[in-house]
């Protein structure tokens, strides 16, 4: 059953703020409503991350409170820099009190016993959209404790970001396939043009995400498939000695003191020879400076020396209800009309993020779709095809094993970038680096283990 509520065409438009790149036949429909299987009132109040993509909050907060008009509910949405979510949820978390949905860009699982389970959520969701991939359910479910301890609607893929004429330069006009490439070409750019890359060492998400990506394309891993710390490995010793000379050939000193937006700067200024992002950054040069924008191209995931090449997801946005919610029958409710319409959050982000549930966005990777034909102006129209499977090159943070409590207090205090800079700068050998990092993990690890959670 639905309730008799659509936005017009215009109004559509409107609250989407599409830009005229995007050409009228690629827009995505809006859904009717879902009528809640109880009757909803109060106040929604969401808090999340000021997306990179400006056109995505543009869009999400008429969207919001679209459906709470409809269901007689307050919608409320705050957003904030990414980097302050953390410190905003233990906040209201420790007054028992707030937001009824906080997002996090990365599996919140150290939250486990503060938020509420939402299996509930979870198995309507997989009812009505099939099955949620792979990615988004590890990032949000306990296998130890049956929790699921928050909700991934979507996610989004890390392809490397690189400048295609400097890397015709040095004979590489594809780019670099394999980290060695990577480092051989990044030298001779450096060297010969005085272009540096930016793979950081630095407290922050991407510094987090990339040195994993490296750890296991190295045939590393932070910890086994069941729990089991496992970052001391001669794996992640020569991980951490490649990034050593990575940095010492290719790369400068501000690497380690990056915040999540540097990367995306250096390569918008055209100051950059390859970083490993998300599309954001592509996205900003198109509007800023578009023959940098048509100078950058992707690339999968580079493989190690077994020839594996594996990246963590740039982000995965996920909601948590948090036990003080007010309002969690509208909070579950929204977050299955969010699903429900998620071609809106694919084109709204400019095909930033990727949903959680293919079924919801099919025009994303159908042939001759969005990912074929860039309805945001790419330059060759089908530049982003590559990410048509990208979930192939793609995982979790806490791989092989899931994105667990412990996992989540490592991420949250940067141990991986810590480890790489240590011995980039050379505080420590790679051997010590990595030995000091396992010296940090293995208490986390029993902590959280004798809390039963992993």
């Amino acid at each position: 059953m639905t309730r008799n509520f659509r936005l017009s065409r215009r109004n559509f438009l409107k609250a989407a703020g599409v830009g005229a790149a995007a050409s009228a036949a690629s827009l995505p429909t809006f859904h009717a409503l879902s009528k809640p299987a109880h009757r909803l009132s109060g106040e929604l109040k969401i808090l999340q991350w000021s997306h990179f993509v400006p056109n995505h909050d543009k869009w999400f907060g008429p969207f919001a409170r679209a459906w709470g008009e409809a269901n007689g509910v307050t919608v409320t949405v705050d957003h904030i820099n990414n980097a302050d979510i953390p410190a905003a949820a233990a906040a209201e978390i420790t007054a028992g009190e707030g937001h009824d949905l906080i997002e996090y860009i990365f599996p919140p699982s150290a939250l486990e016993p503060s938020v509420l389970d939402l299996k509930d959520v979870y198995d309507e969701a997989v009812a009505r959209f099939g099955e949620q991939i792979s990615l988004c359910s590890r990032a949000s479910f306990n296998p130890v404790t049956g929790k699921h301890f928050g909700f991934s609607h979507g996610w989004v893929p890390d392809p490397g970001d690189y400048r295609k004429s400097l890397w015709e330069q040095v004979g590489m006009p594809n780019g670099p396939t394999t980290w060695q490439e990577l480092l051989e070409g990044g030298a001779m750019i450096k060297d010969q043009l005085g272009i540096q890359m930016g793979i950081g060492m630095s407290q922050e998400i991407d510094s987090n995400m990339a040195g994993r990506g490296l750890i296991w394309s190295f045939g590393g891993a932070e910890q086994t498939e069941d729990g089991q710390v496992a970052i001391n490995s001669p794996e992640v010793v020569a991980a951490v000695a490649f990034m050593k000379e990575l940095y010492e050939r290719a790369m400068t000193p501000e690497v380690f003191s990056w915040t999540a937006a540097s990367n995306n700067q250096l390569l918008v200024a055209g100051q950059a020879s390859y970083i490993l992002n998300s599309i954001s950054a592509y996205r900003t040069a198109q509007k800023i400076d578009p023959t940098v924008a048509d100078d950058i191209h992707f690339l999968p995931a580079l493989k190690g020396p077994g020839g594996v090449g594996l990246v963590s997801e740039h982000l995965i946005p996920t909601y948590i209800v948090p036990s003080h919610a007010a309002n969690p029958d509208a909070a579950k409710e929204f977050l299955l009309h969010l699903v429900a319409n998620y071609n809106q959050a694919v084109f709204n982000s400019e095909l930033y993020t990727f949903p959680a549930f293919a079924s919801t966005a099919p025009q994303l990777t159908e042939e001759g779709g969005w990912l074929d034909v860039d309805p945001f102006g790419s330059r060759p129209v089908d530049k982003l095809k590559l990410l048509k499977d990208s979930a192939s090159w793609s995982t979790v943070i806490g791989h092989p094993g899931p994105a667990n409590a412990a996992i989540g207090e490592v991420f949250g205090t940067f141990i991986i970038p810590n480890m790489y800079a240590k011995a980039a700068r050379g505080e420590m050998t790679p051997e010590e680096a990595v030995a000091e990092a396992e010296s940090l993990m293995i208490p986390i690890f029993d902590k959280w283990r004798q809390q039963g959670l992993i």
